[in-house]
C-alpha cells in the first residue's frame, strides 16, 4: 500500500485477471490474452484501458453479449486482402487473429490487409500493431466504436472516437508506436476522472445541451470533443468507413461499446501489415529509424521541456519502470477488482 494506491506485481496481476476470466468461462488462451492486454495498458501508463476494465468485459461475457467461445472465421479467400467475421467473440482474440493473418499475407505478398466484422472492443490498439513491428513490418490498425462524438457542429453523439494505431521497428530502440482516438481524449479517461472524483479540463467534452463541461459524468452523458476540431471529426469518419463500412459491420450509432453489459458490439476493424524487407533491407530501414529518432530528440528544447520523446518512447519507459517497481492501482480500482473477484472465488494479489 502506498499513498497513491496499491502496489502490485504485473505478473501477479496478469495471472489474477486470467483467473477471473477463467472463472467466467473463458478457455486458458483467450483468458490469458485478454488479461495481458489489460495489464500491458497499465504498464504503458494508460490505466484508462487497463485492469479497471476487467469486469466491463466480464459483464459482457456473463450476459452473452460477447461470446467467450466463438472463433473468428475467415470468409474471404486469404490472399493479400481478406475478411474475418469475429462471430461476436472477444475483440482481442479476433484482432490478434486479424493481425497475425495480415502479417502472414505481408510476408507472402509484401503487404497484407484484413477487414474484420462482428468483432468487439479490443482494448489498446498498439498492443496489436506492435506484433507487426516485432515481425519486421509496419503495422496499422483501426476500429470503429460506440458513439462518443457529435458530427462537427452538432451536439448529439452519433459516431465513435474510432481510434487507430501505427507501429514500426526502430532498431536498438523500442518500436515507434502511435495509438490515438480521434477525440480530444480517450473516453476511458473520463471514466477514470469520474471514479477519482476529479474534474476534467475544458476542451475535453460537452454536456447533453452542447455546453463545454468540466464534469466527467456530464461529458460521458454528452459528447467528447474531436481532436483538432473539424480535422479530428473528418479522420474519425474516415476510420468509420475503413473499419465498419468496408467490412460490412455495424457503424455509427449501431456499435455497442464495452461500457454496456448488454447488446452485441458489431464493431469492425481494419488491420494491415507491410513487409519492410520487400522494399529495402530491414537493417537499413532500422538504421534510418535510429537516425530519425536522433534527429527528433536532439532538437533545441522549448522552455521548461527536459527531454523530447519519439512516439512510443514514454510508454516503453513506463513499461520498464513498472516491471521493475510494480504497478500502482488506485484504491478505488483495487476495491472494485477485489469485490468482483470475491464473487468469483478468486483471490486478488493485493490486500
Amino acid at each position: 500500500m502506498t499513498a497513491a494506491g496499491v502496489r502490485v506485481d504485473a505478473g501477479a496481476l496478469r495471472a489474477f485477471a486470467a483467473d477471473c476470466y477463467a472463472a467466467l468461462g473463458l478457455a486458458p488462451d483467450p483468458a490469458a490474452l485478454l488479461a495481458d492486454t489489460l495489464v500491458q495498458a497499465d504498464l504503458w501508463g494508460h490505466p484508462s484501458h487497463g485492469v479497471m476494465r476487467l469486469f466491463w468485459y466480464g459483464k459482457r461475457l456473463e450476459t452473452g453479449a460477447m461470446s467467450g467461445t466463438a472463433a473468428p472465421v475467415t470468409e474471404a479467400e486469404p490472399g493479400a486482402l481478406s475478411l474475418i467475421d469475429g462471430q461476436d467473440g472477444v475483440g482481442q482474440v479476433v484482432t490478434r487473429a486479424a493481425m497475425e493473418q495480415a502479417i502472414r499475407a505481408a510476408k507472402r505478398h509484401g503487404i497484407g490487409a484484413v477487414a474484420v466484422r462482428n468483432s468487439g472492443h479490443f482494448g489498446t490498439a498498439m498492443y496489436f500493431t506492435r506484433m507487426a513491428a516485432e515481425a519486421g513490418c509496419i503495422g496499422f490498425l483501426s476500429t470503429n466504436a460506440s458513439p462518443a462524438m457529435a458530427p462537427w457542429g452538432g451536439r448529439e453523439k452519433r459516431i465513435g472516437n474510432n481510434p487507430f494505431s501505427w507501429a514500426a521497428p526502430a532498431g536498438r530502440h523500442a518500436p515507434m508506436m502511435v495509438d490515438m482516438a480521434n477525440t480530444a481524449v480517450a473516453r476511458g479517461k473520463l471514466y477514470v476522472a469520474q471514479a477519482r472524483g476529479e474534474a476534467i479540463p475544458e476542451g475535453w467534452a460537452m454536456d447533453a445541451d452542447g455546453r463545454i463541461t468540466t464534469d466527467p459524468a456530464a461529458g460521458i452523458a454528452g459528447t467528447i470533443l474531436p481532436m483538432a476540431g473539424h480535422k479530428g471529426y473528418a479522420i474519425t469518419v474516415a476510420m468509420e468507413v475503413l473499419s465498419g463500412l468496408l467490412s460490412g459491420s455495424a457503424f455509427a450509432p449501431d456499435v455497442v461499446g464495452p461500457y454496456k453489459p448488454e447488446g452485441r458490439s458489431g464493431a469492425g476493424h481494419f488491420a494491415m501489415a507491410i513487409d519492410i524487407a520487400r522494399l529495402r533491407p530491414l537493417a537499413e530501414f532500422e538504421a534510418d529509424m535510429e537516425a530519425l529518432i536522433a534527429t527528433l530528440k536532439s532538437a533545441p528544447r522549448a522552455p521548461g521541456v527536459a527531454e523530447i520523446f519519439y512516439p512510443g518512447e514514454m510508454e516503453a519507459r513506463a513499461d520498464a519502470a513498472a516491471r521493475a517497481g510494480g504497478l500502482i492501482l488506485p484504491r478505488d480500482v483495487a476495491a472494485e477488482l477485489a469485490a468482483g473477484a470475491a464473487r468469483l472465488g478468486v483471490t486478488p494479489p493485493f490486500a
